[in-house]
C-alpha cells in the first residue's frame, strides 16, 4: 500500500520521503512557482521512488477550464517524462497523478457552470494523451455550494463519479 505525504512544506515531505518505506505518494507537486522548482522537486521524488501528484496549477493560477486544465496538465507531463540529461525529471509516467481540480458547482456565478463538466472533459483528454499517467481529485469539491444537504451532495458526488469514472 503506498503511503501518502500531504504537506504545504517541502521540507516535510522530503523527510517523510527519507523514513517511509515502500512506495511514497507525494501530494502535491505544481508549476505555481515555475518550472525549475518544479522539477526541482520531481526529480527528488523520483529519487526515492516516489509517484507526485500534479495539480493543474502553473505561473498564473490554478487552472479552471478545460483549456487550462489541458493544457498545465499536457506541459508538465512532458517535463516530468523527459530524461533528466535533457532537463527532464526522468519521472515513469505511471507514477504521475494528475488533479485538474474539481471546483464548486451551482455557486450562481455563470462561470462556475462548466466546472465538473471541464473536469469530466479534461479527465478523458488526459487520459487519451498523456500515456500511462493517472487522474484523481478531490471529489467533495464539486458540492461545496450544498454543505449540510448531505442528500444532495451524495446524489451530486454519484453522478459526478458516474461519469468522471467512466472517463479515465
Amino acid at each position: 500500500v503506498p503511503i501518502m505525504l500531504d504537506s504545504s512544506k517541502w521540507s516535510v515531505i522530503e523527510t517523510g520521503l527519507k523514513c517511509i518505506q515502500g512506495k511514497g505518494v507525494v501530494n502535491s507537486i505544481s508549476m505555481k512557482e515555475g518550472e525549475a522548482e518544479f522539477l526541482r522537486q520531481a526529480r527528488l521524488a523520483r529519487r526515492y521512488g516516489a509517484a507526485v501528484i500534479v495539480m493543474a496549477f502553473d505561473e498564473q493560477g490554478q487552472a479552471d477550464t478545460f483549456r487550462r486544465k489541458t493544457g498545465i496538465c499536457e506541459r508538465a507531463y512532458k517535463l516530468l517524462v523527459k530524461p533528466v540529461a535533457e532537463g527532464g525529471a526522468g519521472l515513469p509516467a505511471e507514477d504521475i497523478i494528475f488533479d485538474p481540480n474539481i471546483f464548486a458547482i451551482a455557486t450562481g456565478i455563470e462561470e462556475h457552470d462548466n466546472y465538473a463538466v471541464d473536469f469530466i472533459e479534461a479527465t478523458r483528454i488526459i487520459r487519451q494523451t498523456l500515456p500511462h499517467c493517472h487522474v484523481s481529485g478531490g471529489v467533495s469539491n464539486v458540492s461545496f455550494s450544498f454543505r449540510g444537504n448531505e442528500t444532495v451532495r451524495g446524489a451530486i458526488h454519484s453522478v459526478f463519479l458516474y461519469h468522471a469514472i467512466r472517463a479515465g
